[in-house]
Protein backbone atom coordinates (compact mmCIF):
# COMPACT_ATOMS: atom_id res chain seq x y z
CA UNK A 1 0.00 0.00 0.00
CA UNK A 2 1.38 3.32 -1.06
CA UNK A 3 2.28 5.37 2.27
CA UNK A 4 2.62 9.55 1.37
CA UNK A 5 4.10 11.92 4.50
CA UNK A 6 2.17 14.99 5.21
CA UNK A 7 4.76 17.85 6.32
CA UNK A 8 3.38 20.67 8.24
CA UNK A 9 5.88 23.07 8.12
CA UNK A 10 6.09 26.69 10.86
CA UNK A 11 3.35 27.93 12.56
CA UNK A 12 0.94 25.97 10.72
CA UNK A 13 -0.15 24.38 14.31
CA UNK A 14 -1.61 27.72 15.07
CA UNK A 15 -4.08 27.71 12.27
CA UNK A 16 -7.57 28.25 12.97
CA UNK A 17 -6.24 31.31 14.99
CA UNK A 18 -3.43 32.78 13.14
CA UNK A 19 -4.46 35.40 10.48
CA UNK A 20 -8.28 33.79 9.76
CA UNK A 21 -8.34 36.37 7.04
CA UNK A 22 -5.35 35.00 5.00
CA UNK A 23 -5.31 31.48 5.92
CA UNK A 24 -9.19 30.66 7.02
CA UNK A 25 -10.74 29.38 10.11
CA UNK A 26 -9.58 25.61 9.65
CA UNK A 27 -6.98 23.85 12.07
CA UNK A 28 -4.49 21.60 11.70
CA UNK A 29 -6.47 18.41 13.20
CA UNK A 30 -9.15 19.53 10.71
CA UNK A 31 -7.10 19.22 8.00
CA UNK A 32 -5.46 16.37 9.27
CA UNK A 33 -8.82 14.79 9.98
CA UNK A 34 -9.84 15.27 6.37
CA UNK A 35 -6.70 14.10 4.53
CA UNK A 36 -6.84 11.05 6.62
CA UNK A 37 -10.79 10.46 5.32
CA UNK A 38 -9.28 11.43 2.02
CA UNK A 39 -6.04 8.53 2.30
CA UNK A 40 -8.86 5.95 3.27
CA UNK A 41 -10.74 6.53 0.15
CA UNK A 42 -7.75 6.71 -1.68
CA UNK A 43 -6.74 3.47 -0.37
CA UNK A 44 -3.31 4.52 1.02
CA UNK A 45 -1.72 5.14 4.54
CA UNK A 46 -0.66 8.64 5.48
CA UNK A 47 1.54 10.13 8.25
CA UNK A 48 1.22 13.64 9.25
CA UNK A 49 3.82 15.72 11.09
CA UNK A 50 4.51 19.50 12.13
CA UNK A 51 7.55 21.23 12.77
CA UNK A 52 8.40 24.95 13.48
CA UNK A 53 12.14 23.63 13.41
CA UNK A 54 13.89 23.76 9.97
CA UNK A 55 16.06 20.96 10.92
CA UNK A 56 13.26 18.80 12.49
CA UNK A 57 11.94 19.01 8.21
CA UNK A 58 15.43 17.86 7.15
CA UNK A 59 15.26 14.91 8.96
CA UNK A 60 11.80 14.03 8.44
CA UNK A 61 12.40 14.61 4.79
CA UNK A 62 15.51 12.52 4.94
CA UNK A 63 14.19 9.52 7.31
CA UNK A 64 11.31 9.32 4.55
CA UNK A 65 13.53 7.21 2.69
CA UNK A 66 12.23 3.63 1.86
CA UNK A 67 9.25 4.05 4.05
CA UNK A 68 7.37 6.92 1.68
CA UNK A 69 6.14 7.11 -1.82
CA UNK A 70 5.92 10.57 -1.48
CA UNK A 71 5.68 14.08 0.37
CA UNK A 72 3.30 16.49 0.50
CA UNK A 73 4.90 19.33 2.09
CA UNK A 74 3.69 22.92 3.16
CA UNK A 75 7.54 24.67 4.34
CA UNK A 76 5.23 28.18 5.09
CA UNK A 77 8.05 30.57 5.73
CA UNK A 78 10.79 28.60 4.86
CA UNK A 79 9.25 28.53 1.45
CA UNK A 80 11.00 31.59 0.41
CA UNK A 81 14.61 30.60 1.64
CA UNK A 82 15.37 27.34 2.91
CA UNK A 83 18.07 26.18 0.84
CA UNK A 84 18.45 23.09 3.42
CA UNK A 85 14.73 21.65 3.12
CA UNK A 86 15.24 22.21 -0.73
CA UNK A 87 18.34 20.17 -0.58
CA UNK A 88 17.00 17.20 1.29
CA UNK A 89 13.92 16.77 -1.41
CA UNK A 90 16.53 16.62 -3.92
CA UNK A 91 18.40 14.43 -2.15
CA UNK A 92 15.95 11.88 -1.05
CA UNK A 93 14.24 12.08 -4.82
CA UNK A 94 11.07 10.75 -3.19
CA UNK A 95 8.02 13.33 -5.38
CA UNK A 96 7.02 15.97 -3.57
CA UNK A 97 3.90 17.86 -3.64
CA UNK A 98 4.50 21.69 -1.75
CA UNK A 99 1.35 23.23 -1.00
CA UNK A 100 0.02 25.90 0.16
CA UNK A 101 -3.26 27.62 1.95
CA UNK A 102 -2.84 31.05 0.11
CA UNK A 103 -1.57 31.97 -3.04
CA UNK A 104 1.75 33.25 -2.30
CA UNK A 105 1.96 34.78 -6.33
CA UNK A 106 -0.88 37.45 -4.84
CA UNK A 107 1.31 38.29 -1.82
CA UNK A 108 3.85 40.41 -0.44
CA UNK A 109 6.86 40.40 -3.23
CA UNK A 110 9.40 38.17 -0.97
CA UNK A 111 6.68 35.67 -0.15
CA UNK A 112 6.05 35.55 -4.42
CA UNK A 113 9.47 33.22 -4.60
CA UNK A 114 9.69 29.50 -3.52
CA UNK A 115 13.39 27.93 -3.56
CA UNK A 116 11.38 24.54 -2.94
CA UNK A 117 9.60 24.56 -6.09
CA UNK A 118 12.41 23.68 -8.27
CA UNK A 119 12.72 20.40 -6.58
CA UNK A 120 8.89 19.29 -6.18
CA UNK A 121 6.78 17.48 -8.86
CA UNK A 122 4.39 20.17 -8.67
CA UNK A 123 2.79 23.09 -6.20
CA UNK A 124 -0.48 24.28 -5.31
CA UNK A 125 -1.40 27.12 -3.74
CA UNK A 126 -4.15 29.46 -3.05
CA UNK A 127 -7.09 27.06 -2.48
CA UNK A 128 -7.36 27.19 1.83
CA UNK A 129 -7.67 24.12 3.10
CA UNK A 130 -8.19 22.06 -0.10
CA UNK A 131 -4.39 23.08 -1.57
CA UNK A 132 -3.55 20.31 1.32
CA UNK A 133 -6.67 17.58 -0.26
CA UNK A 134 -5.21 18.63 -3.94
CA UNK A 135 -1.94 17.86 -2.70
CA UNK A 136 -2.84 14.39 -1.64
CA UNK A 137 -4.37 13.61 -5.04
CA UNK A 138 -1.23 14.41 -6.97
CA UNK A 139 1.08 13.07 -4.71
CA UNK A 140 -1.02 9.42 -5.09
CA UNK A 141 -0.91 10.16 -8.81
CA UNK A 142 3.08 10.57 -8.88
CA UNK A 143 3.94 8.39 -6.12
CA UNK A 144 5.75 5.44 -6.94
Amino acid sequence: MKKILIIHGPNLNLLGEREPDQYGSVTMAQIDADLTKLAAELGIEIETYQSNVEGEIVNAIQNARGKFSAIVLNPGGYTHYSVAIRDAIAAVKIPTIEVHLSNIYSREEFRQKSVIAPVCAGQIAGFGADSYMLGLRAAFVVSK
